[in-house]
């Protein structure tokens, strides 16, 4: 009973990591783009690094959105089904 558990809590971390790493991948990108064009301007507010960041991570939750529901459906099924 406690591989299963093991094993099961390891799916659902991978699970989270699969889902929330192209969101955190954007963000981290925009950032850096903003970071390099206020190091260039020699502009240092922080709403400039900010408001980016944000737009470009919600931007890339409602277009992941659909695929991200399906991999938590299919990870669901699989757990309440018990065939993982």
């Amino acid at each position: 009973m406690t591989d299963a558990l093991v094993d099961a809590l390891d799916a659902a971390l991978t699970l989270v990591l699969v889902v929330a790493a192209p969101i955190l991948l954007i963000g981290l990108v925009v950032s850096l783009i903003t970071s390099l064009l206020q190091a260039m301007t020699q502009v240092q507010e922080q709403t400039l690094s900010l408001v980016p960041r944000l737009l470009a991570m919600m931007v890339a939750i409602l277009v992941l959105m659909g695929w991200m529901v399906s991999q938590i459906m299919d990870f669901a099924t699989e757990m309440f089904s018990g065939t993982a």
